[in-house]
């Protein structure tokens, strides 16, 4: 058999494969949307379904991108800017590529003329199917190797095809007499075949000079002796990849709806057997594309021979279908079940009867019971509104009628139906704190739902007046209290969502961290000092936090940070500056000052915030059981290695590369001070946040501090600051603040 004859066969058995297979794109009707609207969905005799595409627009990312080679009749399609060529996409996850053989041929006297290692490296995303695929050396004096990744470890497997003569080769048989092959592990997204000769085919020259290995769709190639010279001209065979969306689970996928793949209603999501992340699929009674809004459509089964089994009359549903059986015939109406039997029998009439009176009392007796269910539950909403305060809040909301920031009373209809009642779907955070949820208003806007503490039946006036101070902060770096739920024994508060998570994953996810530049932390530092300095001074009523920690930052998508968690906060009256409360907060936060005295001040946040500062820097965590027993806690960690001048010893990398030595030294100074035991000793939050500012504004125009410095000070301390952090070079710092504070006793627990 000859050498063109060979290919047409392969070619005709890739041809069969992709035209039998039931995923095959090309068996999707016309009128179901495959790409994107105004988006090329054909290249050539090839199907483009979404998330592949032709243009940045068209498809989900990088990885699925198609070059659409117009140069060809009809043009072809490519992976990338390859020259990989693609034969078919399935939206079951799996594409065909025309992928390169290796080659490794000698002259009769052993010299090789000839050699070529193809390889293939894909993005996560795609892997190489392991069943589909086969790794498969042809030769008679022949060592194949495939090198490859996967699970980040590298891997390496192959075998040996030997023989004497070429009568030793069997037509179709590949198990080591001149063909051999071997299977492949799951995950593997990168391999390169390399070819070996024991004796430089100098024993067998007579018959074979020259060696193959490929990675082939097992159901395209046949061994046939006359390989070992047809194959000489042949540059690439078929393959089998799978693809699929991010390298994340099902789960951690639908915690962010915006970029979550499976965006049909009529779709669901799954977790392939083999490759990363996870695919999308229409739901059973739809077809189409799970990738596309309205991809998945609901199948017509009484239009469609094979699915309809009806035996008389079928009523397509969306999603699905029902039989119904003329008058006169009762039954289910299935071909496969009892199909439609004439007539009734008088027993039968009887038991319908029967059953219908049943039927109507059973039903009048739910109603009543749903209805007396319903007036208890709208009794015992009233009770808990009047219990937490209701009525105060909303005598104080009319009389703040003109105000835009006034908070809102939700009812509790309307946070069930946000939420899909409070469905553990909708759960993004949970802990000693309580439990939020993610949920949407009738009006659009995606909220944040938190179950708070038991309000203090005796403190209901004072929760009522905290709430009305909260909500009016309108400040762009605090997450807005929008209002909240008095009909539940818990009152539910209503915050805006961010939905780019917290600082903490931000610093302490290595992929996130990588990401995190050192110009964006130190932004977020002064950010959040500034926000800390407003609540301390600027607001109307002082607040004090209470709570500082990474795990509280959030960042909306433009890493904007926010400050949020106000439950353990305490209101300042204006004449004091000290409150005397029970501690609370997180350990490796804790202001060590307030652990010992129980007297809360506006310096325990700045405590807090210095452990934040130096998380930023280092990208360690603020408590940490894998260190030494000694360097357990971050802030004690960091203050040894400034006395021992060890400081870019614990600097994160990307800190290190991409930050000044002088600013860091500087930043690291800052938080030094926040650091201090006394907290007398330590700066205000409205100085922390005018030394970073200014450390900002120093890097992006330097003449700010070498040409305005003493002017700079000096309107510092005619504005009414208190102190002042003096930065100097090296790890000195001097620091003076001329504070006092009034000492008062309030009580311990107090209603929020």
């Amino acid at each position: 058999m000859g050498f063109q004859q060979i290919q047409f066969l392969n070619l005709l058995a890739i041809l069969i494969i992709i035209a039998s297979s039931p995923s095959s794109l090309s068996a999707t009707p016309p009128n179901f949307p495959i790409a994107k609207p105004n988006c090329t969905d054909r290249c050539g005799n090839l199907s483009i379904p979404y998330p592949f595409g032709t243009t940045p627009e068209c498809y989900h990312n990088y990885s699925f991108f198609v070059t659409c080679n117009q140069t060809f009749n009809p043009p072809k399609p490519f992976l990338w800017n390859s020259s990989i060529e693609i034969t078919d996409i399935s939206r079951d996850g799996q594409l065909r590529i025309l992928q390169f053989i290796a080659h490794d041929c000698y002259s009769r006297n052993g010299t090789r003329v000839f050699s070529n290692s193809p390889w293939i490296y894909f993005p996560r995303s795609l892997t190489v199917n392991n069943t589909a695929n086969k790794i498969t050396i042809i030769g008679c004096d022949t060592l194949g190797f495939i090198l490859g990744r996967r699970l980040n470890r590298n891997y390496t497997t192959g075998c040996a095809a030997m023989c004497d003569a070429k009568d030793d080769l069997i037509e179709g048989s590949c198990t080591g007499l001149g063909c051999c092959q071997t299977s492949i592990p799951k995950q593997v997204w990168r391999v390169e075949l390399t070819l070996r000769s024991f004796s430089n085919f100098s024993k067998v020259s007579s018959f074979n000079n020259c060696s193959y290995a490929f990675l082939v769709e097992e159901s395209a190639f046949r061994f046939s002796p006359e390989n070992l010279t047809s194959l000489r001209n042949v540059e690439k065979l078929p393959m089998v990849v799978d693809w699929a969306i991010g390298n994340g689970t099902c789960k951690e996928a639908k915690r962010n709806a915006s970029s979550y793949a499976c965006k049909s209603v009529n779709s669901m999501c799954y977790k392939p057997y083999n490759g990363y992340g996870y695919r999308c699929s229409c739901f059973l009674g739809y077809q189409g594309n799970p990738y596309l809004i309205d991809g998945c459509q609901d199948i017509n089964e009484c239009e469609d021979p094979h699915l309809n089994i009806c035996e008389k009359r079928c009523v397509n549903t969306i999603g699905s279908f029902h039989c119904i059986c003329p008058k006169e015939y009762h039954g289910d109406g299935r071909k496969d079940g009892r199909g439609c039997i004439r007539g009734e029998s008088l027993a039968l009439k009887l038991a319908t009867g029967i059953s219908s009176g049943i039927i109507v009392l059973l039903l009048i007796a739910a109603w009543l019971r749903v209805e007396l269910k319903r007036r208890r539950k709208l009794k015992t909403r009233q009770t808990f509104f009047l219990q937490n305060g209701g009525v105060l809040l909303q005598e104080k909301i009319t009389r703040r009628t003109k105000s835009s920031d006034a908070a809102t009373i939700f009812s509790e209809l309307q946070l069930q139906k946000a939420t899909n009642n409070f469905h553990k779907d909708t759960i993004i955070g949970q802990g000693g704190f309580g439990t939020v949820y993610k949920g949407f208003l009738s009006d659009n806007r995606v909220v944040a739902i938190k179950k708070s503490k038991k309000v203090n039946p005796d403190q209901v006036e004072q929760f009522i007046n905290e709430m009305i101070i909260l909500s009016q902060i309108n400040h762009r770096n605090i997450v807005k209290l929008l209002g909240c739920c008095l009909e539940t024994e818990v009152p539910l508060l209503v915050y805006e969502f961010i939905s780019n998570g917290t600082l903490f994953e931000h610093i302490h996810d290595e992929t996130k961290a990588h990401s995190l530049s050192w110009e964006m932390r130190l932004k977020i530092a002064a950010e959040t000092a500034n926000v800390l300095a407003y609540l301390h001074s600027a607001a109307s009523t002082p607040i004090i936090h209470r709570d500082v920690k990474s795990a509280n930052i959030l960042l909306d998508n433009n890493l904007t940070a926010k400050v949020s968690d106000f439950g353990d906060s305490r209101l300042v009256p204006l004449d004091q500056t000290q409150l005397s409360t029970m501690v609370h907060g997180t350990s490796g936060y804790l202001d060590p000052e307030y652990m010992q005295t129980n007297k809360l001040t506006a310096k325990s946040d700045v405590y807090s915030f210095g452990v934040v500062l130096v998380e930023l820097l280092t990208g360690k965590t603020a408590l940490s059981f894998a260190r030494p027993e000694e360097d357990r806690n971050l802030a004690n960690l960091f203050l040894s290695v400034m006395k021992q001048e060890r400081l870019f010893e614990i600097l994160e990398d990307n800190v290190v590369k991409e930050g000044n030595n002088e600013q860091l030294m500087k930043v690291a100074m800052v938080a030094k001070s926040c650091l201090y035991v006394k907290g007398d000793d330590r700066p205000s939050m409205k100085e922390v946040a005018i030394e970073l500012e200014g450390l900002i504004l120093g890097e992006k125009h330097p003449w700010i501090q070498t040409g305005h410095s003493g002017e700079d000070k000096q309107s510092m301390l005619e504005a009414g600051f208190s102190g002042s952090i003096n930065v100097g070079e090296g790890n000195s710092a001097s620091i003076g603040f001329d504070s006092v504070e009034d000492h008062i006793v309030l009580p311990e627990d107090r209603g929020r």
